[in-house]
C-alpha cells in the first residue's frame, strides 16, 4: 500500500512533469514578408496611375492597400502569427496606413539600404509574397514591363536575365526565406514560374501590347487571400531561390552615358558600351553596387 506521503510525492512530480512539457510546447510562430509594388495591381494600366500627380492615383493607392490586405488576410487564416508589409512602389509611400490591417506592421519610406524592395526581411520569416508585380523591361505583352526603372534595359544575376521579383526573390533566398505568392499580370506570373519554379502566383490581369484585359478588384482580392492561405498551408512545396556564389550581377543601360558612374564603383568592370557587372561572394554586397548603379 503506498502512504499518503508518496502519493503527494507521485503527483507532485507527475504535475511538475505535465507543466514542464506543456511548457516546452509553445504555439509555433509563422513569420511571414509581403513586399507590395503596384504596377501588377490589378485595374491599373496606366503610368500615370502609379504616381502621385496621376489622377486616379488616388484610387490605385486604395487598391494597392486592398491588395496588400487580402494577402494579409489570407496569411492570418492560414496561422500567420506576424506579417511585415514593405512599401516597395515609387516614393514608398503609396499604402493608406490607415487603411492597412492592423494585425500588419508597415515599412514606408526607402531606408538607403542593400534590401531595398525586401527592406525589413531576415532569416527569422519563414515565407515571402510579392504583390502587384510586373514583367521585366522589354517583356511583350507585359502590363507596364520595367526593371527598376526606365534607365534600365537589362538586369542580369549569373546570367540570368531577371524581373524584379527575380532580384528580390534572391534577396529572400540569401536570409533562407522561400517566395511562396506572386501576384501581377500574366507575363509576371509566367516569369516568377520560369524563375522560381515551385511558386502560387495569381494573374489579375493580362498585357494586350499597351491595353490590358482585367478582372475587377473584387476578384483579385479573393484569388490573393485564397492563394496565400493555401500557399502558406502548404509551405513545405517551396524552396528558397538561392543563388550560387559568386554572384555577378550585369545591368545594361538605355543609354551609354548612364554607365560611366557605376562602371567607377571598386571592382565593377565595363563589359560593353551601355554595361556594367560587379561579382562578389555576398549578394548584399552586390546590392550595395546595384545602389549606386541604379540610384
Amino acid at each position: 500500500m503506498i502512504s499518503r506521503l508518496s502519493r503527494l510525492l507521485l503527483f507532485s512530480m507527475l504535475f511538475l512533469g505535465l507543466s514542464a512539457l506543456s511548457g516546452s510546447q509553445s504555439p509555433k510562430k509563422l513569420k511571414v514578408f509581403i513586399s507590395v509594388d503596384m504596377e501588377g495591381i490589378g485595374g491599373l494600366v496606366a503610368g500615370e496611375e502609379t504616381g502621385e500627380k496621376g489622377s486616379d492615383y488616388q484610387l490605385f493607392r486604395q487598391l494597392m492597400t486592398e491588395e496588400a490586405n487580402a494577402a494579409i488576410a489570407g496569411a492570418l487564416e492560414a496561422g500567420a502569427t506576424e506579417i511585415v508589409v514593405r512599401d516597395a512602389h515609387g516614393s514608398a509611400r503609396n499604402i493608406l496606413p490607415q487603411l492597412l490591417n492592423p494585425e500588419a506592421k508597415l515599412i514606408r519610406e526607402w531606408s538607403g539600404g542593400p534590401l531595398d524592395m525586401m527592406e525589413g526581411i531576415d532569416k527569422t520569416f519563414d515565407a515571402a509574397m510579392m504583390i502587384g508585380y510586373h514583367a521585366r523591361a522589354g517583356t511583350p505583352n507585359g502590363v507596364l514591363k520595367h526593371t527598376i526603372s526606365g534607365t534600365i534595359f537589362d538586369l542580369k544575376l549569373n546570367g540570368k536575365a531577371v524581373p524584379e521579383a527575380g532580384l528580390n526573390a534572391a534577396i529572400a533566398g540569401y536570409f533562407g526565406v522561400p517566395v511562396v505568392l506572386v501576384s501581377g499580370d500574366l507575363a509576371a506570373a509566367e516569369q516568377a514560374k520560369e524563375l522560381l519554379g515551385e511558386v502560387s502566383t495569381v494573374v489579375v490581369k493580362e498585357g494586350i501590347g499597351k491595353a490590358g484585359r482585367m478582372l475587377h478588384p473584387e476578384k483579385c482580392r479573393k484569388l490573393i487571400k485564397s492563394a496565400a492561405g493555401d500557399a502558406l498551408k502548404n509551405l513545405g512545396r517551396y524552396k528558397p531561390y538561392v543563388l550560387t556564389a559568386p554572384v555577378t550581377m550585369e545591368i545594361t543601360f538605355t543609354r551609354e552615358d548612364l554607365v560611366i558612374k557605376p562602371a567607377q564603383y571598386p571592382g565593377a568592370k565595363r563589359t560593353g558600351e551601355r554595361s556594367v557587372a560587379f561579382t562578389h561572394n555576398d549578394l548584399l554586397d552586390v546590392m550595395k553596387f546595384y545602389l549606386v548603379a541604379t540610384e
